[in-house]
């Protein structure tokens, strides 16, 4: 059985109460563990700095050549707190509320609730370290609106807030690395955790620029990877973003939480052909100023500013009067997806609905500004000047971005965006303590599944991650390294360090000695396809079934017939996305076989035969209540524990967004 390790008490005292009691380390016994931290984006990085900040000695990992490029930086529309500066009726419980609701109940109430504490916290501390948060006129922090909530509490930096972040958590990084506090290691890329008596001890990485192996020791291990949406192939994801790290980790006990809830994004430029190699999302902030339509005719092939108003069907405006066009993402994203396959879409493609800003542009921005001018019965021209104004302040780079990748102008002319994969909700199972179900082995920020359920709300991913790093592991780490002190450093000779060394390097050699025909990356891309059209955005019994045979299949060619160039002792790109290829190969078996087995539809999981009268998610509580937490036995074979989820404060209902 697994113990989630919730704290005894009233839901909102649990967090204080397990502050007060936790286990502490005196700061001359912090200089004497190790800690060893996989991944540098929000979540590692903020760890790694808070950690190195209070005595630890930390050693840093990433596979990118700075901690600037992990993927963090591409989160463009802004970060979550219940400040409640709007005066609107925001509330710590009100941030809980929308995202348990939001996640469709199926997240970890405590969990959460901390999580909803805690965002008070981290735009105090992100404004302490200097992040530009886009400001009102008065200089007070300004917000916008993001979907699934009727609140307005998102905190931004224009269409560059994860930028911002990161920037802020490198350097209070990069201040520890300076004293001496951590140890940075970049190019480098975990592919094996060391396990001493039933503990993570230390790691086996790769060299990306040598291609040696070299082991680390830690007291403990924390993982903060980022999610693996690149198992779809194409995503918003970073090229390099992986699940290695995550999944060496569960086929060394820790187990797979949720592997089929995987988030669907509404607002992404729609794909334009074979040759592409990843998908750019443009905010879900533009939904706050945006409209999402199509024509009402069919197949209607005229050009946007060509369809009278009369002749535009805003659908989600339509079928969600309350929320209108801030539903959450996975109900925004099936809605899409059932106008242009009912024959709606626009584009070349027809796989694409319009993201239109003439409205806002003119009656809500540019009105505001011609009466703050003092404008006196303003013509169209002059309205749609000064709402460009004030759109290219809170959005300029989104706007230039899209223009760069689709040579239209987004000022003039509507956008046109399709669904796409951009994160994943299941992850590495966490208990309270962020642990997993390997003694001393965290897993901080997408790469768990803890916070989200089965949907994220806009937002919240920034939110998570910093919590983690800032705020909850620096406490829940000591509760277990309180008992570590009197471990020495173990010699990266020990048999355990030499065995883990000699299995990496085993698979690296077995891999490289296929020498077949095909590439990587064409296994990547019929992997993605295999995935999109079989555990997209709508899954059934058939398809889930056939896409584990045609991914069996798919690992048996892969393990006989991939072609890696180059060799293993120096840099070889294609040899480490080999390595990432497999585990995604593997994982994507996994995902199927949790959606196959999740008899109900939930948040980001739709399954074709749960589906209400309308085409709503159809949940079923009675039989799926419960976190799928999954143990690797061996190859193919998965054994599922179930962790039940109950609800003390919030009554589970259908949810209803009109």
């Amino acid at each position: 059985m697994l113990d989630s390790r919730i704290p005894e008490g009233k839901l909102e005292d649990k967090w204080n109460d397990y502050k007060g009691h936790c286990k502490l380390v005196n700061p001359a016994n912090k200089r004497k563990l190790e800690i060893i931290v996989v991944g540098t984006g929000l979540a590692g990085a903020s760890a790694a700095a808070s950690l190195g900040e209070l005595g630890y000695r930390v050693k840093a990992f990433c596979f990118q050549d700075s901690p600037r490029r992990a993927h963090s930086i591409a989160a463009q529309g802004g970060i979550n707190a219940a400040k409640n500066y709007q005066n609107d009726g925001d509330s710590v419980f009100r941030l809980f509320y929308d995202t348990i609701k939001g996640g469709d109940y199926r997240a970890r109430e405590a969990n959460v609730h901390r999580l909803a504490e805690v965002s008070v916290n981290i735009i105090d501390q992100c404004v302490a370290q200097g992040v530009p948060f886009a400001r009102e006129y008065g200089g007070l922090l300004n917000n916008r609106s993001f979907g699934g909530t009727q609140v307005k509490r998102t905190f931004y930096a224009a269409g560059q807030t994860g930028q911002q972040l990161l920037i802020g958590a490198y350097q209070a990084l990069e201040r520890q690395v300076a004293l001496g506090n951590v140890q940075q290691y970049t190019r480098h890329e975990m592919l094996d955790i060391v396990m001493i008596d039933g503990k993570a001890r230390g790691i086996i990485v790769r060299n990306l620029i040598t291609g040696q192996l070299e082991r680390y020791f830690g007291h403990a291990v924390i993982l903060a990877s980022g999610g693996y949406g690149n198992v779809f192939y194409l995503s918003t994801n970073a090229m390099g973003s992986n699940v290695t790290a995550a999944w060496k980790a569960h086929k060394k006990g820790a187990h797979f939480a949720n592997p089929c809830f995987t988030q669907i994004h509404p607002t992404c430029i729609p794909v334009s052909g074979d040759h592409q190699s990843k998908l750019t999302l443009m905010s879900e902030s533009l939904r706050n100023d945006g409209r999402i339509w199509v024509p009402k005719k069919q197949n209607d092939n005229r050009k946007a500013n060509d369809i009278p108003e009369e002749e535009r069907d805003y659908f989600l405006e339509r079928r969600y009067p309350a929320f209108g066009n801030l539903v959450p993402r996975d109900v925004a994203s099936r809605a899409a997806k059932e106008r242009c396959d009912a024959g709606y879409g626009v584009g070349t493609t027809k796989q694409a609905v319009y993201l239109d800003f003439k409205y806002n542009l003119v009656n809500k921005y540019g009105r505001t500004e011609a009466n703050k001018q003092g404008i006196q019965n303003p013509d169209q021209e002059t309205l749609v000047r000064l709402g460009k104004e004030v759109v290219k302040e809170e959005y300029g780079n989104l706007f230039d971005m899209y223009e760069k990748i689709t040579g239209e102008n987004p000022y003039e002319v509507p956008m046109r965006i399709y669904p796409a994969v951009h994160y994943t909700m299941g992850g590495v199972w966490v208990d309270y303590e962020l642990m997993t179900s390997v003694k001393g082995l965290y897993c901080l920020g997408e790469a768990n599944f803890s916070d989200h359920g089965a949907n994220r709300l806009g937002a919240s991913a920034l939110m998570q991650g910093l919590a983690d790093g800032y705020f909850v592991l620096p406490y829940t780490i000591g509760n277990y390294l309180a008992d570590e002190i009197a471990v020495k450093p173990i010699p990266t000779t020990d048999k355990a360090f030499v065995e883990a060394e000699a299995a990496v390097n085993a698979r690296i050699t077995q891999l490289m000695n296929i020498k077949g025909t095909q590439s990587v990356e064409s296994f990547h891309k019929r992997l993605g396809k295999i995935m999109w059209e079989k555990c997209g955005m709508a899954r059934n019994e058939q398809g889930l079934t056939e896409a584990i045979a045609e991914i069996q299949a798919l690992k048996k060619e892969f393990w006989s017939n991939v072609r890696i160039p180059g060799g293993i002792h120096e840099m070889n790109p294609e040899l480490d996305k080999a390595n990432r290829v497999a585990d995604f190969i593997e994982l994507g078996e996994l995902m199927c076989k949790d959606a196959l087995e999740r008899k109900e539809s939930c948040g980001g999981h739709f399954r074709e035969e749960s589906q209400t009268e309308d085409g709503e998610a159809l949940r079923n509580d009675e039989a799926f209540m419960h976190v799928a937490a999954w143990k690797y036995n061996g190859e193919s074979n998965w054994e599922l524990v179930k962790e039940p989820l109950d609800y003390e404060v919030i009554k589970p209902s259908q949810r209803n967004y009109k």
